[in-house]
């Protein structure tokens, strides 16, 4: 929806809109439960949250307008294999040879994905490489949250803290749009809410580096829309690198069917 708007819509409309829809469709949760709707002991992440999603968004939306869908979703997609690695410098969990080995894997099969060698490789796809870093931040806060707070407040704050903070370059230039247009940004926002909900949800039943992986499946809509929609051609070696990103991320569930074990600080042992 995103990239089909994009011609009509600036980027900075489209984020906004992307999350005040989304706290929209949040609205009858809030009244259900506005005793303690607004009630936590983690604002500071729920911001951290915020601001990680909010910059990674709104690199993310420019990239997908200046790329296939399907590149800039795999890209992004890089995420599940960054997530372990933030987990273990900032939550202390434990990372094996084995997975080391399948997140290697993984950044290989995105390199064949993108195929760099030929072609040359659009600085574009820094700006996305970044957005997956940022991405993965957000989710690993997400996993930090989800100790203490409900799926629902972790997605309410993060689509009001997104709504206030994005609100802001889209009073300064405002556009007018078409009914069309509405419809567009509405349906982008439900789509947005109802992905986010599961998403976070998923995240608070098992490790990041397990649920991760299976957001891969992503990449093969996006390709399948991209080449039914704009025509955007899915070749070989992206089939390879997808195979590759998928054997990589079943090799990261196996090694991630417990719950992880967490490194004592240092001068500790475990109890």
């Amino acid at each position: 929806m995103v990239k089909y708007l994009a011609p009509d819509i600036p980027a900075t409309h489209l984020v906004f809109f992307r999350n005040f829809f989304a706290l929209i469709v949040l609205l009858p949760w809030l009244y259900k439960r506005r005793q303690t709707a607004f009630r936590t002991s983690q604002l500071k992440l729920h911001l951290l949250r915020a601001v990680t999603g909010i910059a990674g968004m709104y690199l993310f939306f420019y990239v997908i307008t200046q790329v296939a869908l399907a590149k800039a979703t795999l890209v992004l997609l890089m995420a599940p294999f960054i997530i372990p690695v933030i987990s273990w410098f900032w939550l202390k969990e434990r990372i094996g040879p084995a997975l080391w080995f399948a997140i290697a894997l993984g950044f290989l099969g995105v390199l064949i994905f993108l195929n760099p060698f030929a072609g040359g490789f659009p600085a574009v796809m820094l700006f996305a490489f970044l957005a997956a870093f940022l991405a993965a931040w957000a989710k690993t806060v997400i996993r930090k949250l989800s100790k203490t707070e409900s799926p629902s407040k972790i997605v309410f704050y993060f689509s009001f803290f997104a709504t206030v903070m994005t609100a802001i370059p889209v009073l300064i230039n405002w556009q007018q749009l078409s009914w069309q247009l509405w419809m567009g940004v509405m349906l982008m926002g439900v789509f947005a809410v109802l992905g986010q909900l599961t998403m976070t949800r998923a995240f608070s039943m098992a490790p990041p580096s397990q649920i991760g992986v299976f957001t891969y499946s992503s990449v093969l809509f996006a390709a399948l829309i991209g080449y039914l929609i704009w025509g955007e051609a899915f070749t070989v070696h992206m089939l390879v690198g997808t195979a590759i990103i998928m054997s990589a991320g079943y090799l990261t569930i196996r090694q991630n069917r417990s719950p992880a074990i967490k490194i004592p600080p240092s001068g500790t042992t475990n109890p």
